[in-house]
């Protein structure tokens, strides 16, 4: 077994049960919000296979077919974290999903290169295609994951009663699962490499404008340690094990890359991380 493969799905285990205490805290039907969100990353993982063939995992632990469990756990606990980051600004409700991406799309700036270079999953194209081995219709994928969930689980939540609370994170799967085939099908169908590009560019673009413009700051209390102990914990793995194994330093470039991240990280969550240890 890969030490590096399994370290991984021990930090996410970890992870995900400090976001499952939260959940737990906070009621059922959270827990539910939080398990729909691994539900959804399994199977939009394992649609996206299906789809295009773009990608194949390592072997990990343990396999749900051609998709490690671990990668849907990720999935859903950064989904959950981002959120309760989101909801603790005073972003209007209509742009947060976009912030949710957002901060999503900032882990995986550091992760992707790394876990490539640690055999976690391979796009098949070798170590110097496009961002280090890494297809730039990834990070446009990663934003719409968590979009396309964040946008249908927050509005099918304001139907009322039993269907607000029980019925959305079903519906979010569903609704979920179809913007990312959706966005896959529309991004993989432009043929023209400026226009292809030049639509990344604008959506990402326009979503990072959007939340710096509107300028989100926190308003809420922290929910817990969980809203900022998932993105630095994310950080820090690929950090350290890219520096133990040494692929951060191939090219060193991704070391600078994975550092601005892990400090971006830092000083977004530092208020979160000041109330939290007042709170001790």
């Amino acid at each position: 077994m890969n030490p590096y493969f399994l370290a991984f799905e021990l930090l996410v285990l970890l992870l995900f049960l400090i976001c499952l205490q939260n959940a737990w805290r906070r009621g059922s039907w959270v827990i539910w919000q939080l398990l729909a969100g691994v539900f959804f990353g399994l199977l939009l993982e394992w649609a996206t296979i299906q789809q295009l063939d773009a990608y194949q995992y390592g072997h990990f632990l343990i396999m749900l077919g051609p998709v490690p469990v671990v990668i849907g756990v990720a999935w859903g606990t950064i989904i959950y974290s981002v959120r309760a980051f989101s909801d603790s600004t005073n972003l209007p409700e209509w742009a947060r999903p976009a912030l949710d991406g957002l901060l999503a799309l900032s882990i995986d700036l550091s992760m992707d290169a790394i876990a490539i270079r640690l055999g976690m999953w391979d796009w098949g194209h070798g170590l110097d295609y496009q961002y280090f081995g890494v297809p730039y219709n990834n990070f446009w994928a990663w934003f719409w994951v968590v979009f396309s969930f964040s946008f249908s689980l927050r509005l099918l939540s304001k139907l009322p009663g039993f269907c607000g609370r029980w019925l959305s994170p079903a519906g979010a799967i569903i609704c979920g699962t179809a913007g990312v085939l959706i966005t896959n099908r529309l991004i993989t169908g432009i043929s023209n490499e400026l226009v292809h590009y030049s639509v990344i560019i604008a959506v990402l673009g326009g979503a990072l404008l959007l939340v710096l413009v509107l300028r989100p700051n926190r308003i809420g209390q922290s929910q817990g340690a969980f809203i900022f102990t998932v993105p630095l914990g994310f950080h820090a793995y690929f950090l350290t094990a890219g520096l133990i194994s040494s692929v951060i330093l191939e090219p060193p470039f991704l070391l600078m890359v994975s550092i601005i991240m892990s400090l971006i990280a830092l000083g977004l969550h530092r208020e979160a991380i000041k109330s939290w240890y007042r709170s001790k």
